[in-house]
């Protein structure tokens, strides 16, 4: 335990919701002050029969809020997030004491237009740059957004899985500097959805056109699944894009 404790934090599940079947959101109560970036992860766990489970999750809560989101999709064969499926509000789990990942917005390189491909889970990173800007931009205190510019391609199967579709839109409807657009690409079982279609690695290049982003001037994330991640790539590398203007995180199924 005392090993427990140098590690993790004493943290604990304040809030749960079920987006679909096997999508769902928590938020926890770190238990102590925990600092991160957004667009940084947290490692989760859980102690089970003497077993340590743990898996990294990216973070959707903004460094400004007290409880840290996440966005979880349980994967059937997976260690730990059947057991997280399984938690309510007042279950403790294993936090880590420090949030880790190189995910973050790129302000560095002087490019100000930012081009952020999802699929479903694979959002939670954009939602923290998302809430964290917006809170600087109401604020009027701090240099964010500035001359930035966020357009978020996100892509599902079912239009209910977009678990943040309502507040991206909110945001983006009210700020200049957002543009989000959902897709799903099984159209036929979705037949009230009325937004676009396909595959987010089909559309990379409709909305850089639309978008009117250029190579030079623009930094593109790819966040979610490895086939996506790995096409939207070379398409973008194809378009002109340099390798240090690509950041990705790659969410890996096996073992989840």
């Amino acid at each position: 335990m005392a090993a427990i404790s140098e590690k993790f934090l004493p943290a604990r599940i304040v809030y749960r919701r079920d987006i679909s079947e096997d999508l769902f959101i928590l938020k926890v109560d770190p238990g102590a002050p925990f600092s991160y970036l957004a667009g940084q992860y947290a490692t989760l766990g859980v102690e089970l029969d003497g077993q340590r489970f743990e898996r990294a999750y990216s973070l959707c809560s903004s460094p400004y809020e007290q409880q840290l989101e996440f966005f979880v999709e349980r994967v059937p064969e997976g260690k730990l997030s059947p057991l997280l499926h399984a938690m309510h509000a007042g279950t403790p789990v294993l936090l880590r004491r420090f949030a880790k990942g190189r995910f973050t917005l790129d302000l560095r390189s002087g490019r100000k237009n930012h081009l952020l491909l999802a699929t479903v889970t694979g959002v939670a990173p954009y939602v923290s740059y998302v809430r964290t800007i917006y809170r600087d931009w109401k604020n009027g205190g701090a240099p964010m957004p500035g001359e930035h510019r966020l357009c978020c391609l996100q892509g599902a199967s079912l239009a209910h899985e977009f678990a943040y579709r309502e507040e991206l839109e909110k945001i983006a409807a009210e700020a200049p500097w957002l543009k989000y657009v959902p897709t799903v690409s099984r159209p036929w079982d979705n037949p009230d959805w009325g937004g676009e279609v396909g595959r987010v690695d089909d559309l990379i290049r409709k909305y850089v056109d639309l978008w009117k982003l250029k190579p030079e001037e623009t930094t593109a994330y790819l966040c979610g699944h490895p086939g996506m991640v790995e096409n939207g790539r070379g398409i973008l590398l194809r378009a002109g894009w340099k390798k240090d203007a690509l950041q990705d995180e790659v969410y890996f199924q096996t073992g989840a």
